[in-house]
């Protein structure tokens, strides 16, 4: 197993920012590695990972946001990592944040760390609609655990070989969406989750890949996914 970690970054048409998200996560940790999973970009996107040094994996065409993280997990454990780290590409998750998140994981205190931005500072602010949608998925996921959520929609996540086989190997993780309902599939089989603070910003090009979907689409399945998650034979 390699010791240092893999950071991994899936993108969409992320040009405009994935260089400086890169040069934050090296500032931010080392050593490091870096894979960009291009989920089907028409910009340059795959061009400016491989300039900047990072592993790069291509998807031919978008195939969502959950299944470029499920290729990371699949180049993590096929490449023998023990600790990953995923954060955005668009420079909403603040690299400077990767360290705290890392470090409960790497001590044999958590198998999947959530950096959440309600225990930190920093300027994101979410629309109102996805607010409610945060603490409702939150109250669901917090009750099912029997812990408590703060922001279960991070996808801002550190985890070890535990969480990456399972996520990897899981027939059930989501192509689009992993939120709320990753998680109670992470707390059915037995991992231990834990949150720490982390700094979040608006987008700068006000976009990610989580964006383009109808917020009430978003909610209804989510809530689905949570029923499913919560009522499927545990995994092991």
């Amino acid at each position: 197993m390699k010791d240092k970690p893999l950071v991994i970054i899936p993108a969409l048409n992320e040009e405009a920012s994935l260089g400086a998200v890169i040069v934050g996560i090296r500032a931010a940790v080392f050593p490091v590695d870096i894979v960009v999973v291009d989920d089907g970009s028409t910009d340059s996107t795959g061009q400016i990972a491989y300039d900047f040094g990072a592993f790069l994996v291509r998807h031919p065409s978008n195939m969502g946001y959950g299944a470029a993280l499920q290729t990371g997990f699949g180049f993590a454990q096929k490449n023998g990592y023990a600790l990953v780290a995923c954060l955005d590409a668009d420079g909403q998750h603040d690299p400077k944040s990767l360290p705290g998140l890392l470090e409960p994981v790497q001590k044999n205190m958590a198998d999947i760390v959530i950096g959440s931005r309600f225990l930190g500072t920093g300027s994101y602010s979410a629309p109102k609609l996805r607010l409610v949608g945060m603490r409702l998925f939150g109250w669901l996921a917090s009750k099912i655990a029997g812990q408590k959520f703060t922001d279960p929609t991070s996808g801002f996540l550190a985890m070890n070989r535990k969480a990456i086989d399972l996520f990897y190997s899981s027939p059930h993780y989501p192509e689009d969406f992993p939120d709320a309902d990753v998680l109670i599939l992470a707390h059915r089989a037995g991992l231990k989750i834990a949150e720490r603070p982390a700094i979040m910003h608006a987008s700068a090009q006000n976009k990610s890949m989580h964006s383009g979907i109808k917020p009430l689409y978003y909610v209804f399945k989510m809530l689905l996914s949570v029923f499913l998650a919560a009522i499927r034979k545990k995994p092991f």
